[in-house]
């Protein structure tokens, strides 16, 4: 007689297949997972690059400006503390007199040009003189007013008399011009 077939092993079959894809599936997660992990790890490390990069080429800017402005205003204290010498020389050729100049020709004329040199010093290293003029109008950016006063025959902000010249150096203020305002006339 014949016996019974037994179907057990079919179950086992499909049990081990159906294991087997799930550990194919589990690896494949395992896979994804890494790779995903992977991915945004290198995501990271490019944005950390990157903004690196940028940190660096910001930096370099900043270090180029530096320079540039310590070329141009490195030496803004020496000038400020020459502008002095460049106020008593003025004084000394404008009080010269005609007497004293036929005395002592050749002294006033070493410190005129002096005074030449010392204007061509300034001018190579950018500093510009401003030199107001009586009846220009006062511009508080670069000039400073010493005192106010009526004048008949000129209009409030008008500037009436010039004490000192200014000085520039580059596009920066080394000393405002001092002036003399007119104010509102009475009537």
């Amino acid at each position: 007689m014949a016996e019974p077939k037994n179907d057990d092993f079919l179950d086992d079959i499909t049990e081990a297949e159906a294991e087997e894809l799930s550990a194919q599936t589990d690896e494949i997660d395992d896979v994804d997972l890494e790779l995903d992990s992977l991915r945004a790890e290198r995501d990271e490390l490019k944005d950390r690059f990157m903004r690196a990069l940028a940190d660096a080429e910001n930096a370099r800017k900043r270090g180029d400006k530096a320079r540039r402005e310590a070329e141009q205003y490195g030496g803004s204290k020496l000038a400020r503390d020459m502008l002095p010498v460049y106020d008593n020389m003025k004084r000394a050729i404008e009080s010269a007199g005609d007497e004293q100049r036929e005395v002592s020709a050749a002294l006033i004329e070493g410190v005129e040009l002096t005074m030449r040199a010392l204007l061509g010093v300034f001018e190579k290293h950018g500093m510009e003189i401003i030199a107001p003029e009586v009846g220009d109008r006062f511009d508080p950016q670069v000039h400073e007013a010493m005192f106010e006063a009526p004048v008949p025959g000129t209009k409030a902000g008008d500037i009436i008399q010039v004490s000192a010249e200014g000085f520039m150096l580059h596009d920066r203020l080394l000393r405002p011009a001092q002036v003399g305002v007119s104010s509102t006339p009475a009537s």
